[in-house]
């Protein structure tokens, strides 16, 4: 039997790409593909070399890579002329805190908070979502910034009402591939939410289960600013899989970052890591770098409580413009760096 005979024998072909995949690595890989058990499939007709990934958490930019840095690899220890590469998901349901039930259809809800407001915790989110989304999971949003709820605007949908297909349940309003729900779908812009803190808990629980959810892999929980009363409600009864944490470099930004960690540590939700917003201004004239409010603070907090640095986000005209449009940076610029930056903390957080 010659070499390129014995490597079309199924059993040898499959060792020789498992083999290949092993030693691919990828900041979202904890594991090796192999010890992750990803490769499902492996076959050979017509001098192609077929191989199928499924892979426990999205993964399309990253699969981009692997493609990129394995096919000659493979082309040549195989002997193929060409490789079909495919790959689909099983998302993994994550273990909840407390193991609270689940909301029926969700997977997995991830909870975008911040210590304090004005760090672009709702921007990071939605953007995040859109991300999630594009790397090929069923996302879904849920605006919980009871007193400034701006997901519908930037999404474009704050003319929008959510509607009751039974009388009791609400149907979500879906943009931009997202299903989503927010208290700013029930108000006008002029009218302000005069809740004390269990109301507006109460409100919110509400939405998150008589919302009827589409099968999500992930819903993204935009968190009200703070960490008071109501942040901690919802923390301790929402069935959470993780949070990430979002502020700036500034100082007094961290101060209240650090108390949003410390909360969750508290109520054992635990910490995916966390994103420096306005982390570099680029001048939209001659773009031109300037950390305008400091540097590494983000990454000295992720070392000192042991987590890690999901993402830098730059300051820039352009993320401003997109989301006052309705159309977020993810959408409306696919090929940005921008869009790049959120593709990657969205692998990273699926991770």
């Amino acid at each position: 039997m010659n070499e390129q005979s014995q490597a079309k024998s199924p059993d040898t072909l499959r060792a020789m790409v498992a083999g290949t995949l092993a030693n691919f690595q990828h900041p979202t890989l904890k594991h090796n593909l192999t010890t992750l058990k990803a490769l499902h499939h492996v076959a050979w007709m017509d001098d192609t070399l077929h191989v199928e990934l499924v892979m426990p958490f999205v993964w399309n930019s990253a699969f981009e890579v692997l493609k990129e840095q394995c096919s000659a690899d493979l082309l040549r220890i195989t002997g193929a002329k060409a490789i079909d590469w495919k790959l689909s998901y099983n998302i993994a349901t994550l273990k909840r805190v407390k193991n609270q039930p689940g909301i029926n259809g969700v997977k997995n809800i991830i909870a975008v908070s911040s210590g304090k407001g004005g760090v672009g915790k709702s921007s990071t989110a939605v953007n995040l979502a859109l991300a999630l989304a594009a790397e090929g999971a069923k996302v879904g949003v849920l605006d919980a910034d009871i007193y400034g709820p701006s997901i519908p605007t930037m999404l474009g949908a704050e003319d929008q009402r959510p509607t009751s297909p039974d009388g009791t349940h609400m149907a979500p309003i879906m943009s931009h591939g997202l299903a989503t729900n927010s208290i700013g779908y029930l108000v006008t812009d002029d009218n302000a939410m005069v809740w004390r803190g269990p109301m507006a808990s109460k409100a919110l629980m509400q939405m998150l289960q008589e919302t009827l959810w589409p099968d999500l892999d992930y819903l993204v929980l935009d968190m009200p600013p703070g960490t008071g009363d109501i942040q901690l409600t919802l923390a301790q009864n929402i069935p959470v899989t993780g949070a990430v944490v979002v502020t700036t470099p500034q100082d007094i930004a961290l101060i209240d970052a650090k108390k949003g960690i410390v909360m969750f540590e508290k109520v054992e939700v635990p910490v995916l890591g966390i994103v420096e917003n306005m982390s570099m201004h680029i001048c939209s004239n001659c773009g031109h770098h300037e950390p305008i409010f400091g540097t590494g603070g983000a990454q000295k907090l992720a070392e000192k409580y042991h987590t890690q640095l999901l993402g830098q986000m730059p300051l820039h005209i352009s993320l401003r413009e997109d989301l006052d449009r309705g159309t977020p940076t993810v959408v409306s610029r696919p090929e940005s760096e921008f869009t790049a930056i959120y593709r990657e903390l969205a692998d990273r957080v699926a991770a």
